[in-house]
């Protein structure tokens, strides 16, 4: 299995109104070093998983709408606890849809809110 990875970042704002969220239920920022790893049983005919400019782009492209905003207040996310593994998914998701089917094995989001704190959300893709 082959695997390629690049990273973007993306500032939020949000709350969690969960008592198990206690000072986050407040409306506070993050910043997130967004991670995604695209896998591929074999190389294509070029011989690389995916274009790195390529991946680049379709991370960018599902972070996009998501930088520099309250996500309390992002239509897909309302009623929804906009956690790290949340996000996570939400992003995968995003990029999965953007793949053309049958070409690769699987991809995973990470999220690393913190040097010592990450959440990945891993999503085969056939």
């Amino acid at each position: 299995m082959y695997r390629l990875t690049v990273r973007d970042h993306m500032m939020i704002a949000h709350s969690l109104p969960h008592p198990a969220f206690g000072p986050a239920q407040q409306l506070h920022g993050a910043t997130y070093v967004v991670e995604l790893a695209i896998d591929r049983a074999e190389l294509g005919e070029k011989g690389i998983v995916i274009d790195i400019g390529e991946a680049t782009g379709l991370l960018r492209d599902a972070l996009a709408d998501l930088d520099y905003t309250n996500l309390d207040d992002h239509p897909e996310l309302a009623g929804v606890l906009t956690t790290t593994e949340t996000l996570a998914r939400v992003v995968a998701e995003r990029v999965a849809g953007r793949l053309p089917a049958g070409t690769y094995a699987g991809l995973e989001v990470t999220l690393r809110e913190h040097p010592d704190a990450w959440a990945t959300y891993s999503l085969p893709l056939s």
